[in-house]
């Protein structure tokens, strides 16, 4: 996995930005737990938005300047689905009917850890997040934030919130259930 110059392929930029989206969930459930006023919501809202705000720069980060590596392509979505899991088990504490999307969830995420895993062992993986998954990725949070900032909103209106996120997981699952066993799987050989 790391070659010669490991300290490279370790210490970049996009992997440190990821470590510390990782460090930042104690953080923000520590604050969610315990918030017992609109200014306290509105913190976790900010840490999230930076959480989600420096996802999206590691990867331009990565990209722009080539520090795209097989550490970062694992690290970057263990950093999204810890921080989307510890969310939507928070959030599922105040409104129950999120414990149905932690179903579909914890399916999509369960799968991708197999597929993965079987890829791996023949030396292959998914060059980098499917669209799907990064739409999916980017509506999850968005309504999930939307929930942090908003603690009070009717349950009708987390119903449909529930929904439109059921959905685009659904979508998700399915888009990387073919990438791995469709017609044409999109997984790739690990370079040397």
């Amino acid at each position: 996995m790391f070659g010669h110059n490991w300290k490279k392929e370790i210490f970049t930029i996009p992997n440190l930005m990821s470590l510390f989206r990782i460090l930042l969930i104690p953080v923000y459930i520590s604050i969610y737990v315990h918030a017992t006023e609109p200014k306290h919501y509105l913190i976790a809202g900010f840490i999230l938005s930076v959480s989600c705000l420096t996802d999206w720069v590691d990867g331009r980060i990565a990209r722009r300047f080539g520090q795209i590596t097989t550490l970062g392509k694992i690290l970057d979505p263990v950093a999204d689905k810890a921080t989307q899991f510890s969310l939507l088990l928070c959030l599922a504490v105040r409104y129950r009917v999120l414990i149905y999307l932690l179903i579909p969830f914890a399916a999509k995420e369960i799968f991708q850890l197999i597929a993965g895993t079987m890829a791996l062992k023949k030396g292959k993986m998914l060059d980098g997040a499917l669209l799907a998954g990064k739409i999916c990725t980017v509506i999850l949070f968005l309504s999930l934030i939307f929930l942090v900032l908003f603690p009070d909103l009717p349950d009708g209106s987390v119903s449909m919130i529930v929904l439109i996120d059921g959905i685009f997981l659904l979508c998700s699952f399915v888009t990387y259930f073919l990438a791995y066993f469709g017609k044409t799987p999109k997984i790739r050989n690990i370079s040397p």
